[in-house]
């Protein structure tokens, strides 16, 4: 319980720096928050494109299609990627001022959760472009998303204490993303996958989570709520075992820092 009792009495740090990092996302730059559409929307063009090309797909508004998932997984890459960097980042703070530190990676992945609400507009307009409507699923909006949520701060943990003493850690996560992408049903539906190769989606708990907001959003129906249970259960035991491995860890973050 150290960690909630951490949160709340340090929660207006928390605060101002998930306010920071959200607003200085894109300080200075001329389009300013405008790139958390346009990112997304270019990333889309691009599978929508030549996708379709190289794998012929039977989904029919595929552009929709793609767009339920990639946002999802950039919330979930990107959140990863910069979780791993935020301690060392941030080091000449640690060494000098105290505070919780498992303050920095929750951070990163609460702002990047805001970006990836705001995408979400995206998804809605390209469901509603494209004539689909919104139905009464969409109400399990914040389950999904709180899920996810749980799963990245697990993650973070473990990738931000650890990069700490592992320094290389942060090269192997972008290759290990780049091969999670392909491993997960994004660009391409899970029921292409031949027979021998669906243990690897089987075990990847992002297939369940991307397929929750697509069910909602593309599919309009019922998500798999036992799927996405055990999701919850996984995520909550990995933001447990990670924790306590972040507390271990970062009794000499200011020493290897």
């Amino acid at each position: 319980m150290n960690i909630f009792k951490n949160l709340y009495e340090y929660r207006e740090l928390l605060k101002t720096s998930v306010k920071k990092d959200v607003r200085g996302k894109y300080k200075k730059s001329v389009l300013g928050i405008l790139w958390s559409f346009l990112n997304p929307l270019l990333q889309i063009a691009v599978y929508a494109l030549v996708f379709p090309l190289i794998a012929k797909s039977d989904e029919v508004n595929y552009t929709v299609f793609v767009c339920c998932g990639l946002i999802p997984w950039t919330f979930f890459s990107t959140a990863i990627s910069r979780a791993s960097f935020t301690m060392v980042e941030n080091g000449n703070i640690i060494k000098k001022v105290f505070f919780p530190r498992e303050i920095l990676p929750i951070s990163v992945v609460t702002s990047e959760m805001v970006n990836f609400v705001i995408s979400t507009l995206i998804i809605l307009a390209f469901v509603i472009g494209y004539g689909l409507g919104i139905t009464k699923y969409v109400i399990l909006y914040p389950l999904i998303l709180l899920i996810q949520y749980i799963l990245l701060i697990g993650i973070s943990f473990f990738v931000s204490s650890i990069t700490v003493y592992l320094r290389d850690l942060q090269h192997f996560i972008g290759v290990i993303l780049q091969l999670l992408f392909y491993a997960t049903p994004i660009v391409y539906s899970q029921n292409v996958i031949p027979q021998e190769f669906k243990w690897i989606i089987k075990y990847n708990p992002m297939t369940y989570i991307i397929n929750g907001f697509r069910d909602i959003f593309y599919y309009q129906q019922m998500p798999d709520m036992l799927a996405l249970i055990k999701v919850l259960a996984v995520s909550i035991v990995l933001c447990v075992v990670g924790y306590l491995l972040f507390s271990k860890l970062q009794k000499r973050f200011a020493e290897e820092l």
